[in-house]
């Protein structure tokens, strides 16, 4: 599929230049179609429904579950529905049972999704070790093998950051992980659906996936991948139905997992539309996204650098999907609200739910920063317009 055959799919893209995909994407029409064919066709509950409406329903939301295992390269047991990756990892946070004196070691350039859950178990007695990003907000690996010790319970890390687009390196950070008696988690908010992962390298205990970013699904989705292979006892986070496989007065008994994680009526049609979209962007072919969306980040970049009052975030040889920049003195939300009003640009301005990481890299005291975000649905003409834009902007601020 070529970008002219997916922007004919969003036909919301004809109306604006959408620069948002970090925060979440357009739906592609065959996705809602697989929602719309639930709805109008099966509408009925999973599991243990004997009539031909309930058993279809199950059916799809299983065949939907295999479509998203065959698209990470793994066993449909390991995928754990949610409604986003935040839930994912707090699964993972209240599932895990700690001990006084454990350890977590988390960086600094995290989104509060996969911060503050650890920062909470501090009044457990966990002991949380913050690693330091570069002055480009990278992560060195050496950092985190140094860290490490025997009290060392578990090592989480996105794999692209949020704010500035920085690329860790979440597979040497597995290897050396991996050496140690401790869980690897890796946030894959902004890198599934946008670049290759190799699970088989990656070799981290959970993942946690959001279903509406660069996986191009719905709302209201995500997965947590669970390693079967993996030594993480897991504890549910709510129990009820379709969790039990039997129960007393005084005693109950637990399915195997996922369903044991998957407490009451799941939302159906959002997981039917995400194992859609995991189709989808087979069809497309991850190899061409990823190749078309470097190619973006880095003229994006280098066209607001060329601005002469414009500061951008991290380095254009370790960033991908995202810039995020100021310009001189402007708030960054006016100057967001700006681009929407003259150009109908939509970006994200503020803090990006990561204020550690805009501390870090300077930003936190100009009120965050403007974030442009792509996906493969993004032109060249796109990311001309909006340079073209800022460029007119601050030469109006300067005079």
């Amino acid at each position: 599929m070529k970008t002219t055959d997916v922007r004919r799919d969003m036909p919301l893209l004809d109306k604006i230049i959408y620069l948002d995909a970090a925060s979440t994407t357009p739906t592609p029409r065959h996705i809602i179609e697989s929602m719309n064919d639930y709805f109008y066709n099966y509408n009925a509950n999973t599991g243990r429904g004997a009539y031909h409406l309930a058993v279809r329903a199950t059916q799809e939301l299983e065949q939907a579950r295999k479509k998203i295992a065959k698209f990470i390269n793994s066993d449909p047991k390991e995928i754990i529905f949610t409604k986003n990756a935040t839930e994912s990892i707090n699964m993972v946070a209240h599932g895990i049972t700690w001990n006084k004196g454990d350890k977590i070691i988390v960086s600094n350039m995290e989104h509060h999704s996969n911060l503050v859950p650890w920062l909470n178990l501090q009044d457990r007695g966990v002991e949380i070790k913050i690693i330091k990003a570069d002055e480009n907000g990278v992560i060195d690996p050496g950092e985190v093998e140094k860290a490490l010790d025997e009290h060392t319970r578990l090592v989480t890390i996105t794999h692209i950051n949020n704010s500035i687009g920085s690329v860790q390196p979440v597979n040497e950070i597995s290897r050396i992980v991996e050496d140690q008696n401790a869980f690897y988690l890796v946030d894959a908010a902004q890198s599934a659906g946008h670049i290759n992962m190799d699970l088989k390298k990656l070799k981290a205990d959970f993942i946690a996936f959001p279903g509406h970013k660069g996986l191009l699904g719905p709302v209201g989705t995500g997965f947590l991948y669970h390693a079967r292979d993996s030594h993480a006892k897991l504890n549910p986070l709510n129990l009820g139905g379709s969790t039990v496989e039997n129960v007393t007065e005084n005693y109950f008994e637990l399915t195997e997992s996922p369903s044991c994680f998957e407490a009451g009526t799941q939302n159906i049609a959002g997981f039917i539309g995400l194992g859609s979209a995991t189709n989808y962007l087979g069809r497309i072919g991850i190899s061409k996204i990823e190749k078309h969306s470097k190619k973006l980040t880095k003229i994006m970049y280098q066209g607001v650098q060329d601005i002469e009052n414009a500061n951008v975030y991290g380095s254009p040889e370790n960033i991908y999907g995202i810039v995020s920049f100021n310009i001189d003195n402007i708030n960054p939300h006016d100057l967001a609200k700006i681009l929407d009003e003259v150009k109908s640009i939509c970006v994200r301005s503020g803090f990006h739910c990561a204020m550690p990481s805009l501390r870090h890299m300077g930003a936190y005291q100009l009120g965050g920063t403007v974030r442009a975000s792509i996906h493969y649905y993004n032109t060249r003409e796109e990311i001309e317009t909006l340079c073209e834009t800022l460029q007119d902007v601050s030469k109006f601020i300067k005079t």
